[in-house]
């Protein structure tokens, strides 16, 4: 029988506080678990929708009890950020308060764990699984809780950290599908891609900046590789960020379309009753994170794209221009913006009136680049 829990988060001011709604389908705590969130980045709008879709189809599911393990569902990970608005501009990446970008600094609690659980793990996978999920839970309860934000992060952490499968759902500005995963966790991802028909996978082998997609799945590589000479740790969550296309794909059609995706993987992965259909041929190869060129403005100006969402476009070939309002003539306003990869070109800004250091636009190139650093996300 599915459930509603809500859970009021720390208030910030007398008389007011933000509440989280967690949908529960199927029994508590059985087994395979699947967290499913929206909206962490709070103005990334299209998550709101699929998990309205997907809340749906799960209450079919479950009235056909066609529900094996439990899935959790949070339509609104961010209360705190949906509800910032400045001169009616909706502000929902950044924590107002100085806290950040929501989805970076989430804990990493693999050093913690591994002083918790040394000396106790065997070569017996199921059971060390079992005591490192008891020592992640009682992790994520001694976190120290003093703002709203430690308030939010634990309370979503309680839910998602013994899950099998986590799914963080985010959009980009004006984009195509893509999602970003771990390489630990290739195979996984790319069947995720295919059900969601994702036209981009980038791969992670160190996301950098601790994302909530990490701070689930990363600490299961990390006791893996720290154990490795004495003990059996499997990597027991599969994580991805699934960035469903532009802020603005806001469309029934669209969000029937992923959430019918999600179902399928979740039948693929065991949560649901009932036989997989045939895996719907991939849209794209697994590209790594480092070989995606971020394509920024020098200067201020105007930008005009010249190649459109799904283009090839080949290192040194012009991406957009710079059009500088207060040249001098218009031969002398345009700067040409190219990229520095071959590669499609999967993203862009919304915004045409860009600052110096923008990130215009995003090419997903199959060779990592010499001036990507590792660990920085797609933030350098």
């Amino acid at each position: 029988m599915s459930t509603i829990e809500t859970i009021d988060l720390l208030s910030t001011s007398p008389g007011t506080h933000r509440q989280l709604k967690v949908h529960r389908f199927g029994r508590v705590d059985a087994r395979p678990k699947a967290y499913i969130q929206a909206a962490l980045h709070a103005d990334e709008y299209p998550g709101l929708l699929v998990a309205q879709h997907l809340i749906d189809q799960l209450l079919a599911l479950e009235h056909r009890k066609e529900i094996i393990g439990e899935i959790i569902v949070v339509p609104v990970a961010n209360p705190i950020g949906l509800s910032q608005r400045v001169n009616d501009q909706h502000l929902g990446r950044y924590e107002l308060s100085g806290g950040g970008n929501f989805n970076r600094n989430w804990p990493d609690m693999t050093d913690a764990l591994a002083q918790r659980v040394d000396g106790q793990l065997s070569d017996d996978a199921d059971q060390n699984i079992e005591l490192i999920r008891k020592a992640l839970e009682h992790e994520v309860s001694m976190l120290n809780v003093q703002t709203e934000l430690d308030h939010l992060k634990q309370s979503l952490l309680q839910f998602s950290i013994g899950a099998d499968v986590v799914l963080d759902l985010h959009s980009d500005c004006q984009a195509l599908p893509h999602l970003y995963s771990s390489i630990h966790h290739q195979t996984v991802a790319e069947e995720l891609c295919c059900e969601l028909g994702a036209e981009v996978l980038l791969l992670e082998t160190e996301a950098g900046g601790n994302p909530f997609d990490e701070c689930n799945a990363g600490v299961w590589w990390k006791l893996q590789q720290r154990f490795a000479s004495h003990a059996l740790v499997p990597l027991a969550c599969f994580s991805a960020t699934i960035e469903l296309r532009g802020q603005m794909d806001v469309q029934d059609d669209l969000a029937r379309h992923d959430a019918k995706g999600l179902i399928s993987f979740l039948r693929r992965r065991g949560l649901l009753q009932g036989p997989c259909e045939a895996l719907p041929l991939p849209q794209c190869e697994a590209t790594p994170l480092e070989g995606t060129d971020l394509i920024y403005s020098p200067s201020a100006g105007v930008v005009v794209f010249q190649k459109k969402l799904g283009d090839w476009v080949e290192a040194g070939d012009i991406v957009a221009e710079l059009v500088d309002p207060m040249a001098n003539s218009p031969e002398e306003s345009r700067v040409p913006l190219k990229s520095r990869t071959s590669g499609l070109l999967f993203a862009h800004v919304s915004e045409r009136l860009v600052t110096p250091g923008t990130s215009i636009a995003k090419v997903a190139g199959k060779i990592a680049l010499e001036h990507r650093k590792s660990g920085q996300l797609l933030e350098a």
